[in-house]
C-alpha cells in the first residue's frame, strides 16, 4: 500500500515568512495526502549553523520523509550526510535531504527548479553570453543551471570577488575551461550595456527583496536586447523586473524557481508528481497576499 503520510520539515535561518510550507501542503492536500511541513528556525532555537548536522539526525530519528535547507547551512550540512546525488555532489551544496532506510541523501533542485522556470518562461532566450549578478548559495545554483542549458559563457559578477572567482572556477572544472569568468561590479556597466554585447542577465542577489529595495546598479544600463531573470520572488515584481519590461526586455521573476524547486523536492519526499500548474497559481496567490519579510 503507498504510503500518504508525510512529516517534513525546513532547517534554516530567519524562515517564517517561507511560502515552502503552504506551497508543498496545498498541493498535498490536492493529492490526498497527509502532509506536515515545519519550519525549523535555527534562529528561534538559539543555535548556530554548524548544528545543522544534529538537527538532521534528530529529524530522522522523529520519523521525518525528508528536510529542506536553506541558508546558512547548504554547505555545512554536507559532512552530516551519507551521500549526495551528481548534481549537490558538483554544487557542493544541499537543499533538500531525503531519508531512505536510516540514510540520509542530499539533493540540490535549487539547480533543476531554475532551469525548469528559465525553460518555461524564456524558452527561446539566446544563451550564448550571459551575466550573472550574485555568487552566492542561490548563485551557485543558478549559474550551474544556465550552463547545464546551453549557455556558451557566463560571467559572474560579485562584490566579493573572491567569490566570483571561486565560482568561476568551479564552474570551468565541471563545464569545461573557458565557460566562465569573474568581474568585479565597476565593469558592470561595460557587461552590461549596449555594447557588452551579452544575452541576458541573472539576477541573484537580495537587492529587491522588501528589506532590500531597489535596484542592483543603474536602470540605464538596461536596454531592449537583453532579458532579464530574477531569483527573488517577494515580492514577484522587483524593482529590476519592472525597470526591465518597461525598457522593452524580456523579463523572468522569481517564482517559478520557487514553485520548481518545491515541486522536484515534493517528488522526492514523496514519490508523487506533482501539479506545476496548480503550485505556479498558488505562488501567484501566496506571494500577493502575504505581507513581504521585513
Amino acid at each position: 500500500m503507498a504510503k500518504d503520510s508525510f512529516l517534513v520539515g525546513l532547517i534554516g535561518s530567519g524562515i517564517g515568512p517561507s511560502l515552502s510550507p503552504a506551497l508543498h501542503e496545498r498541493e498535498a492536500d490536492r493529492q490526498g495526502l497527509r502532509y506536515l511541513y515545519r519550519l525549523i528556525d535555527i534562529d528561534t532555537l538559539g543555535v548556530g549553523a554548524e548544528a545543522a548536522g544534529d538537527l538532521v539526525r534528530a529529524a530522522r530519528d522523529l520519523g521525518y520523509d525528508g528536510l529542506n535547507i536553506t541558508h546558512p547551512c547548504k554547505q555545512l550540512v554536507i559532512e552530516h550526510l551519507d551521500g549526495l546525488d551528481p548534481q549537490a555532489e558538483a554544487l557542493g551544496a544541499v537543499n533538500t535531504v531525503v531519508f531512505e532506510d536510516g540514510r540520509a541523501i542530499g539533493h540540490n533542485t535549487d539547480v533543476t527548479g531554475f532551469a525548469a522556470s528559465f525553460a518555461r518562461g524564456l524558452p527561446d532566450a539566446p544563451l550564448e553570453r550571459v551575466v550573472q549578478l550574485g555568487a552566492g548559495g542561490a548563485g551557485a545554483a543558478v549559474a550551474h543551471a544556465t550552463l547545464t542549458l546551453g549557455a556558451g559563457r557566463v560571467t559572474v559578477v560579485d562584490a566579493l570577488p573572491d567569490r566570483a572567482a571561486d565560482l568561476a572556477a568551479s564552474l570551468n572544472r565541471h563545464f569545461g575551461a573557458g565557460r566562465a569568468t569573474a568581474a568585479t561590479p565597476d565593469r558592470l556597466a561595460a557587461l552590461i550595456g549596449r555594447t557588452g554585447g551579452i544575452d541576458g542577465l541573472v539576477h541573484a542577489t537580495p537587492t529587491g527583496m522588501a528589506a532590500h529595495p531597489g535596484l542592483p546598479f543603474p536602470a540605464e544600463l538596461l536596454h531592449p536586447g537583453l532579458w532579464v531573470a530574477e531569483v527573488v520572488y517577494r515580492p514577484l515584481e522587483t524593482e529590476l523586473l519592472r525597470t526591465a519590461r518597461a525598457m522593452g526586455c524580456a523579463t523572468l521573476d522569481g517564482g517559478g524557481m520557487a514553485v520548481f524547486q518545491a515541486a522536484d523536492a515534493f517528488r522526492l519526499f514523496t514519490g508523487r508528481e506533482p501539479d506545476t500548474t496548480r503550485m505556479l497559481d498558488d505562488i501567484a496567490e501566496l506571494a500577493g497576499a502575504l505581507p513581504a519579510p521585513k
